[in-house]
């Protein structure tokens, strides 16, 4: 089978406000690239999301990363994220079906 490219939301601030330090993101990479082999991380957008247990509005920046890899292997990303993070929940997609890398 082969991989499709996802895209999973990381949290510029933890669920209290605080920043989330350089230091805790660059953990966070070096894990994904154990997973995955590798990742693309894009300039924060801000996000917006209800949770729909308690109606609580969630307004932050977010980080796009892009990964090559497995539906098994993101969601083990997704599972580690909300871990990492200490999230609610995390958002991925899949950008595309089918993603190659070509090396020489």
């Amino acid at each position: 089978m082969s991989d499709s490219l996802w895209e999973i939301l990381v949290p510029c601030n933890h669920n209290d406000g605080k920043p989330v330090r350089t230091k805790h993101h660059k953990e966070w990479d070096k894990v994904v690239r154990k997973f995955s082999n590798g990742l693309t991380l894009y300039k924060p957008a801000m996000g917006q999301w209800v949770d729909p247990t308690d109606k609580k509005l969630y307004i932050d920046r977010m980080i796009p990363v892009r990964i090559k890899c497995s539906e098994t292997v993101i969601k083990q990303i997704a599972q580690f994220t909300l871990g990492h993070y200490r999230q609610k929940a995390v958002l991925i997609y899949r950008v595309s079906d089918y993603a190659l890398v070509i090396t020489c």
